[in-house]
């Protein structure tokens, strides 16, 4: 070698030795790397989070306590955190760590995060990608700002370990379903990017970790017992490890060493790449070991310059996801919410279009913005038996009637000021909202009525009484001044309409019925769509009842609830415990919006900020003290049970008198003063009223009853009824209309 080439060779060498001296300091003074590096093995148990010395592994240290159910574990360096997954408590949680001291937890993500599996923390742009086995779903969350979103949902089975290469753009997980496979895709979620790479010679994969200097991959086959390296497109596959493992579980790499957990021998294992083994046992675990990672800086080290999130968030309103697609990353929305027409960067705050699922003891959201459909249940308490549920667009509450609690309650849509409405003795499986006038309908399976209230319940009233036996579903057409309601009736089942104030009653359909169930209205066709329980099929008729079609029929075992947005109508299957959809218009395209899902039953969909349209009770509430009732060709005021409407047709005042009477299964009463102003009480279970009696200073109503042969007596409004004598035989006494003077 000549001189000068000497020279040239050694200022190279020198000048090799600044560039990796100026890039420690970089990476020292940014935090990613500390001269003292002291990596050490960071693995979870069922029960708490542990830390070993990698060189003195027998040096154990317990960091975090109190798991119920542990799962993975992963930590983000430049911010001190390690962050887990708690399976039974339905959560991922992150905090603060250092050597001297722990900070507080903190949940990262939102409810519903059932049975979180393994996470892989991006330290680019600080999110969790994590895969969750009861929803079977691939989901990013960011740290911060708790945004979530649903990557894939379709073709997922029993997802396991995660793995993310941010400086590719690229995720990867293990899935333990009917067709064992290993994955990968973009981290953005786009569908195109998505692609199996191991689909041979694989059974049980479990841990999954990387080599980010050399771009490849490595994973454990719990079942086949060994362990596999391949690049990043699962090419040039190579088994690295065979023998001696016995259940392998979770796997990482560091400095050409892999490090995994065995859940049949309970310990930490080690090999050592470059010399190709031998397989050490390192640590022995009480409880069995779960995850396991290396802490330590040059597993995240930085991207070289600035990654296209790094500045402004990439300029987008939420969520930005890098991408392995030019110009690498994405705008995104969390899961619910959609990108605003025009925009591919702002989000809109809130779901525009939701479906409401009533299910007993929960109630639950599911937007319709997002393909993934995923639900969401509302934090209410005591629920009981919610079975129906609409939705006030004025106002923005959610109303639903619990028929064990007898009661109908209001929230709002993310579940706060939850408030009992109506407190007494509401039986009911449908409600309808009149949004314009302010009334809530409902039918009542045991009194067999269709009642009205003001939505802030503080009026009450029974429109229908006559000729109902097991009354159903019901919906509301406020513009036109129609509803409708379906009659189980054993003898003639059958579906109504009446005017909003109970008028003008017509029968529909009446043939070729048995359990007619849920009802939706087309307001803007004048549609009618009902689904029958029992003949497990979806038909449409005019609001006449003319022109009835069959919509569907197929793979329905037990429809009971049905809402129409759009171009499609929603049903509820009480018996496959699914929720579906089809084209409202062909009665075809079927569609899962959810495949499993436990008590549903009623359900509503909407779109948030759509015209409500108008009629005469919009304006003042029609000038009327209490119920404005809208009809086809006018409207009318109403009075609450108690009140009648005296000669201006429009107050409701306190009468000075009025008539008791009885008949068979009704009490009510008559105005004396005024027409029009007859009342049934709300009295159930009514077989044979015999004899009638009223207490006026006392303001109670007394009756017998010679079915159930009993003795009975209530309030003057039917309230607090209660039984005075039983066992007795036949009572007589008038059946005369009794006078109550005030």
């Amino acid at each position: 070698m000549t001189k000068r080439r000497r020279i040239l060779h050694a200022d190279k060498i020198i000048q090799n030795f600044i560039n990796v001296f100026c890039l420690l300091m970089f990476l020292q003074l940014k935090g990613y790397y500390s001269v003292a590096s002291n990596p050490v093995l960071l693995y979870s148990t069922g029960t708490d989070i542990r830390v070993a010395n990698i060189s003195k592994p027998g040096k154990l240290s317990t960091i975090i306590k109190g798991l119920e159910h542990g799962s993975a574990v992963d930590f983000l360096y430049k911010r001190d955190l390690i962050c887990w997954s708690d399976q039974t408590a339905e959560l991922i949680q992150c905090m603060n760590y250092n050597d001297t001291n722990s900070g507080e937890k903190v949940r990262i993500g939102s409810e519903d995060l059932i049975t979180p599996n393994g996470i892989a923390v991006d330290w680019y742009t600080d999110k969790i990608y994590c895969t969750v086995g009861e929803t079977t779903t691939v989901e990013v969350i960011s740290i911060d700002q708790k945004y979530r979103k649903v990557l894939f949902w379709a073709d997922v089975d029993l997802p396991r370990a995660i793995a993310v290469v941010p400086k590719e753009g690229l995720l990867f997980w293990t899935d333990w379903g009917e067709t064992p496979k290993i994955e990968r895709a973009g981290m953005d979620g786009d569908p195109a990017t998505r692609k199996i790479i191991v689909k041979d010679n694989i059974f049980w994969p479990n841990g999954i970790t990387v080599d980010y200097n050399n771009n490849l991959i490595y994973w454990v086959d719990a079942n086949l017992h060994f362990i596999d390296v391949m690049d990043l497109n699962g090419e040039k596959r190579k088994r690295i490890v065979k023998g001696g493992l016995e259940y392998p579980y979770a796997l990482t790499f560091f400095n050409d060493k892999l490090y995994w957990t065995d859940w049949k021998t309970w310990k930490i294992y080690s090999w050592d790449i470059s010399t190709n083994g031998p397989m050490k046992d390192l640590i022995k675990s009480e409880p069995v070991p779960v995850d396991i990672r290396v802490y330590d800086s040059s597993r995240q080290l930085p991207p070289v310059g600035n990654h296209p999130c790094k500045v402004n968030n990439g300029g987008c309103s939420h969520l930005c996801l890098l991408s392995p697609t030019a110009p690498g990353y994405v705008c995104s929305c969390p899961t619910g919410l959609k990108l605003k027409d025009g925009s591919n960067s702002t989000c809109f705050s809130t779901p525009q279009s939701l479906l409401l699922v009533a299910r007993r003891t929960v109630l639950t959201k599911i937007s319709l913005d997002s393909p993934d459909f995923t639900p969401y249940s509302l934090p209410l308490k005591d629920l009981k038996r919610a079975v129906t549920v609409d939705f006030d667009p004025k106002t923005e509450y959610i109303y639903w009637a619990d028929s064990l609690a007898k009661t109908i309650s209001r929230a709002r849509l993310d579940g706060s000021e939850q408030s009992v409405v109506i407190h007494n003795s509401v039986v009911s499986d449908s409600i309808a909202i009149d949004p314009l006038a302010r009334n809530i309908y409902w039918t009542d399976p045991v009194t067999d009525t269709v009642n009205v209230a003001r939505l802030d319940g503080s009026s009450r009233k029974v429109l229908i009484h006559d000729d109902l036996y097991n009354p159903r579903a019901i919906s509301v057409h406020p513009t036109a001044g129609w509803m409708f309601w379906s009659d189980w009736n054993e003898k003639k089942p059958k579906i109504e309409r009446s005017n909003l104030d109970g008028s003008g009653r017509i029968l529909v359909v009446s043939e070729k019925l048995i359990w007619p169930n849920g009802i939706a209205l087309d307001t803007v066709n004048n549609k009618l769509y009902w689904g029958d329980g029992r003949l497990r099929k979806i038909e449409v008729c005019d609001m006449d009842g003319s022109n009835r079609v069959e919509l569907h029929n197929s793979d329905i075992l037990h429809i009971f609830g049905l809402t129409l947005l759009g171009e499609h109508l929603y049903w509820s299957d009480i018996h496959r415990r699914t929720l579906d959809r089809i084209d409202v218009a062909t009665g075809q395209s079927r569609q899962a919006v959810v495949e499993q899902m436990g008590n549903v039953m009623g359900i509503k969909a909407f779109r948030m900020n759509e015209p409500m349209g108008w009629n005469p009770c919009v304006d003042n509430n029609g000038g009327c003290s209490h119920f404005c009732f809208n009809r086809p060709r006018d409207y009318v005021c109403s009075c609450p049970l108690g009140l009648e409407l005296e000669s201006d047709k429009k107050t409701c005042i306190e009468p000075e008198a009025f008539l008791i009477y009885s008949r068979k299964n009704v009490i009510g009463r008559i105005s004396i003063e005024f027409d029009n102003n007859d009342a049934i009480l709300p009295i159930k279970d009514l077989k044979e009223v015999s004899a009638l009696a009223v207490h006026v200073s006392g303001s109670k109503i007394y009756w017998s009853d010679s079915k159930t042969k009993t003795i009975n007596r209530c309030s003057i409004n039917g309230a607090h009824m209660e039984k005075i004598l039983e066992g007795m035989g036949l009572v007589e006494g008038t059946e005369e209309p009794a006078c109550l003077n005030t």
